[in-house]
C-alpha cells in the first residue's frame, strides 16, 4: 500500500493518518476572513492556522468524487447549453403564442452513466434548458423523469430523449472519468433495443 495521499491537493503529516486537504484549508481560510469582515495579514495568517488545527482535530477521509476537469469538454458543454437555451426559449415562446393548449407529458429517460456526479450534473444541465425540466431522478435505475411540452408529437418526445443523452455525453466529456466517457459513448438504451 502506498504512503502517498490518494488524491491531489493533500499533504500527509508524519507517518500517521493525518492528511491536510489544501483546498479545504484554503476554503476555511476564506470563510474565516469573510467572518471577520476585513482582509488583513493577521486575519489571513490566523485563518490558515485555525483551518490547519480544524483539519488536524477533525480529519476527513480522503474522498475521490470522480470529478475530472477537461477544459475543452467544459467549453463544448457551455457552448451547447447556451445554444440550447437560446433555441429552446425561441421554440417555447413560439409554441405559447401560435398554438392552442399544449399537451405536456412526463418522459422517462434512462441514462448510461450511473455515478451520482454524472446523474446530478446531467439533471442540472437538462433543467437549465427551457421546455423540459427534470421532475424526478431515480438513482437506483439512473433514470431522469422529464416534463416535456408538445407531447402530442412523438418526434418531440424522441427529440427530448436524444437531447438528454447528448447532454449526458457532453457532461461526461467535461467532468467524467474515462469510464464515464466510455459509458456515455455507448448507444442510448432505447437504440440498443431497436432492431
Amino acid at each position: 500500500m502506498s504512503d502517498r495521499p490518494s488524491h491531489r491537493g493533500t499533504l500527509r503529516i508524519g507517518s500517521g493518518r493525518r492528511v491536510l486537504d489544501l483546498p479545504l484549508i484554503a476554503w476555511l481560510t476564506v470563510i474565516w476572513v469573510l467572518l471577520w469582515g476585513t482582509l488583513s495579514w493577521a486575519n489571513l495568517v490566523n485563518g490558515v492556522l485555525v483551518a490547519v488545527v480544524v483539519c488536524l482535530a477533525f480529519p476527513l477521509p480522503a474522498v475521490d468524487l470522480g470529478l475530472r476537469l477537461r477544459p475543452l469538454g467544459i467549453l463544448r458543454l457551455v457552448a451547447c447549453l447556451l445554444y440550447d437555451m437560446y433555441s429552446s426559449s425561441l421554440s417555447v415562446t413560439r409554441q405559447i403564442f401560435t398554438r392552442g393548449p399544449l399537451r405536456a407529458a412526463v418522459v422517462a429517460v434512462p441514462l448510461r452513466c450511473r455515478s451520482d456526479l454524472m446523474l446530478t450534473s446531467t439533471a442540472v444541465a437538462v433543467s437549465n434548458v427551457p421546455g423540459g425540466s427534470v421532475i424526478e431522478v431515480r438513482r437506483a435505475t439512473a433514470t431522469l423523469f422529464l416534463h416535456v411540452l408538445d407531447a402530442d408529437d412523438p418526434g418531440a418526445i424522441a427529440a427530448a430523449r436524444r437531447s438528454v443523452w447528448r447532454t449526458e455525453e457532453l457532461v461526461a466529456r467535461a467532468f467524467g472519468t474515462a469510464e464515464d466517457i466510455a459509458l456515455a459513448a455507448r448507444p442510448a438504451p432505447e437504440e440498443e433495443q431497436s432492431p
